[in-house]
């Protein structure tokens, strides 16, 4: 951290968000290099450094270097406390489910409208007669030309 100003794995690794898989792996490869803690032994001040430095490149990679890990950090949805996949139950799926179909009905669109949806996790859904909305709910405008 360099002022109190937490810094983005990227800059960590001062490689440019849209970098390639070769470019973080490189620029990890000089900086775990540079700043391995067994090449400051002999500054203990500097030692303890080093450490702090090559902890946050080794965790920059670990994320940067996983397509999965970096999708998520890069929508801001990575926690890098949270490196196990959580597993849940068909239950939890169930209520996730039902919680975003309530959030879904009461939104301004469907408001008038009765959609009984219920979903089975354990059956394929049927999304056409579960989703359809008669074509009278829109209005429909003449194309402008701009």
């Amino acid at each position: 951290m360099e002022g109190g100003i937490k810094q983005t794995y990227y800059e960590i690794l001062g490689v440019a968000v849209d970098s390639s898989a070769e470019q973080i792996r490189r620029a990890y490869h000089k900086l775990a290099m540079r700043w391995h803690p067994d090449r400051w032994t002999k500054d203990p001040f500097r030692s303890g450094e080093a450490k702090g430095r090559f902890q946050q490149i080794q965790e920059a990679y670990s994320v940067l270097s996983d397509e999965r890990k970096r999708s998520l950090y890069d929508v801001g949805l990575y926690d890098s406390g949270e490196d196990e996949e959580k597993q849940y139950s068909l239950e939890e799926l169930q209520t996730m489910v039902d919680d975003m179909v309530y959030e879904f009905q009461s939104e301004p669109l469907f408001q008038n409208q009765s959609m009984g949806m219920n979903f089975d996790l354990n059956q394929p859904a049927d999304w056409h007669s579960q989703m359809s909305l008669p074509l009278s709910s829109f209005e429909f405008y003449p194309q402008s030309s701009y």
